[in-house]
């Protein structure tokens, strides 16, 4: 015999049941009548886009150009922008804005982070080349400084001049830095002379190379634009430079001598970030189909550990004919407009800076 207990919860699962099936079948559905965003990306580096990451105001904290970003021992998120409202931006990975800081950076350009005794740093490069609020373009002397994340600034490294490695014809706009395991630092004169200079990590000259005057070519740079440190074989640390202008990469030794040339034809890429086995990188812009410069483009591409593209994320697959890469155009949807930097977080997740893209603030792509 049914008791009425026994029947009210029979009738209760029923219900259960039936209301289970239904919302199962309304999510299919849904998810039918709602196809999914777009993934960008290729092969198994693919993402979502999130423009809408950075949660600031405008009013209140502005971006004029976002430049570039890195992450700290705490996971959080600084950002390098030429606002001199606040140069200095720092965001957790909900993008919930942490902290706001610096007012001397109007070129505002290159930004590193190295650990020190446990405590991390910051080199902040200023460029000197900087957009008035009218749009005008002006000139002033480059800087390099070093600060805690405070922003309170530990040493400045001064024009080479000065110390006598450039001569006064020599111009001189610093576009990044690069710590070595040792503590050395290497900067980029990207926008002046396209030398690596090489300082120990008190400031102090050791050497410099690049340029444009080697006996051989390839020791040459043409818009040094970064310079970053390759540790991915751990035993043989090596420099990977920019050569935007020749649509390439040059590794170098960590006493600047060449070893090898990564071409990356059509792409203006940026400075390289290592992660893991990977280099990923901002292209600034390619070049359109007929071969022409397209001022108004970029992507990011990403490169495996045997420096092969597997990815261009905003961009055209990557093609390799008779082993060599073909040249790549932004993907006709286009996502991205001049791709400066990329910061990669623990979960392969990148943030993308862009520079002249409307006072845009970083991109989020997650990984899937």
């Amino acid at each position: 015999m049914l008791s009425r207990r026994n029947f009210i919860r029979n009738s209760t699962m029923a219900s259960a049941i039936t209301v289970a099936k239904t919302s199962t079948a309304f999510s299919i559905l849904h998810k039918e009548l709602l196809p999914e965003e777009p993934l960008i990306g290729h092969g198994g580096y693919k993402y979502k886009v999130d423009k809408g990451w950075a949660k600031i105001s405008p009013n209140t904290n502005p971006v004029f150009n976002c430049h570039e970003m890195v992450q700290d021992s705490k996971g959080r998120l600084i950002m390098l922008g030429d606002d001199t409202h606040n140069n200095i931006l720092v965001f957790d990975k909900s993008g919930k804005l942490l902290d706001a800081w610096g007012t001397g950076f109007p070129g505002g350009h290159g930004l590193t982070i190295s650990k020190e005794g446990g405590e991390d740093f910051l080199l902040i490069v200023d460029c000197g080349w900087y957009q008035d609020r009218t749009g005008n373009w002006k000139a002033q002397a480059g800087q390099v400084v070093k600060t805690d994340l405070n922003g309170r600034v530990i040493f400045s490294i001064g024009h080479p001049r000065t110390i006598g490695i450039y001569k006064d014809d020599e111009p001189y706009m610093p576009t990044e830095t690069a710590v070595a395991p040792n503590g050395d630092i290497y900067l980029a004169d990207g926008y002046g002379s396209d030398y690596i200079i090489q300082y120990d990590s008190k400031g102090r000259y050791i050497r410099h190379f690049g340029g444009h005057h080697n006996a051989n070519p390839e020791h040459n740079l043409l818009n040094a634009h970064g310079v970053a440190i390759d540790i991915r074989d751990k035993n043989k640390p090596a420099l990977i430079v920019t050569s935007r202008e020749e649509n390439c990469f040059k590794i170098f030794s960590m006493d600047g001598k060449f070893i090898q040339r990564v071409d990356t034809p059509g792409m203006y890429v940026c400075r390289a970030v290592p992660d893991g086995e990977n280099i990923y990188s901002g292209v600034c812009w390619s070049k359109d189909a007929a071969g022409n410069h397209d001022g108004d483009s970029g992507f990011v591409t990403i490169l495996d550990g045997k420096n092969q593209v597997v990815s261009n994320p905003g961009g055209n697959a990557p093609v390799y004919k008779n082993n060599v890469l073909q040249p790549t155009l932004q993907a006709p949807e286009k996502v991205f407009q001049h791709c400066h930097d990329v910061c990669v977080d623990e979960d392969k997740n990148l943030y993308i800076c862009q520079w002249n893209a409307n006072h845009t603030t970083p991109v989020k792509l997650t990984r899937v």
